[in-house]
């Protein structure tokens, strides 16, 4: 049985623009917990809530599903990538497509190369961060004796993974560029661990 919360989700995904009462009646709770609700998730970033003006008086809030809340419903767009990367592969060298994947994220990290011009190795790893958040993952790190590890607790391209390995490169390649060392991977939820981990090993003199 699906949570409250993922009701109504669901019901914004279908009607977008409904108001807490909209959502009420749809979900069957009280108003009062349906504004509670939408209060978490606009916290986590998977509503938004705008005001809409219906004849006199004061304006309304309706509330419709982020870009981000969108993202956790399936769509046909993995079925097309999917479909696209075969045919890549039936037309192309499997090296050619892995170092597609690898070009496309060098080409990502250049767009930060004049605001990574100075910065210390744990601010290269904040920004990286900031990057690979935007890019759907979610992401740790921490310092260790003589380095980093860097955590992937989610990763955007799991399904996709699953029959194209191929794209692991992505993230691998953009936090080795981002940070100007090599990144090696210890641990990946491909092969069936929790997370995929990164360690960047570093010069003692770049950890003080």
């Amino acid at each position: 049985m699906k949570s409250t919360r993922e009701r109504i989700l669901q019901t914004l995904l279908k009607h977008p623009g409904a108001t807490i009462n909209d959502l009420a009646e749809a979900v069957g709770i009280n108003p009062i917990s349906v504004r509670h609700h939408l209060t978490n998730l606009q916290v986590e970033g998977l509503v938004a809530a705008e005001e809409e003006r219906h004849g006199v008086g004061r304006p309304r809030l309706i509330y419709r599903l982020t870009e981000h809340g969108m993202e956790r419903f399936p769509t046909r767009y993995l079925r097309l990538t999917s479909r696209l990367l075969n045919q890549l592969k039936s037309t192309m060298p499997e090296p050619m497509v892995s170092k597609l994947f690898t070009e496309m994220a060098a080409s990502l990290a250049d767009d930060f190369t004049d605001q990574l011009q100075g910065l210390s190795m744990e601010e290269r790893l904040e920004m990286t961060k900031t990057l690979l958040t935007e890019e759907g993952f979610n992401v740790e790190w921490e310092r260790f004796d003589g380095g980093y590890r860097i955590h992937e607790i989610t990763c955007p391209y799991l399904q996709i993974g699953q029959s194209h390995p191929e794209v692991c490169s992505v993230d691998q390649t953009l936090i080795s560029k981002m940070l100007a060392v090599p990144a090696e991977k210890v641990q990946c939820i491909l092969a069936g661990d929790s997370k995929c981990t990164y360690v960047i090993q570093v010069e003692e003199k770049q950890n003080e």
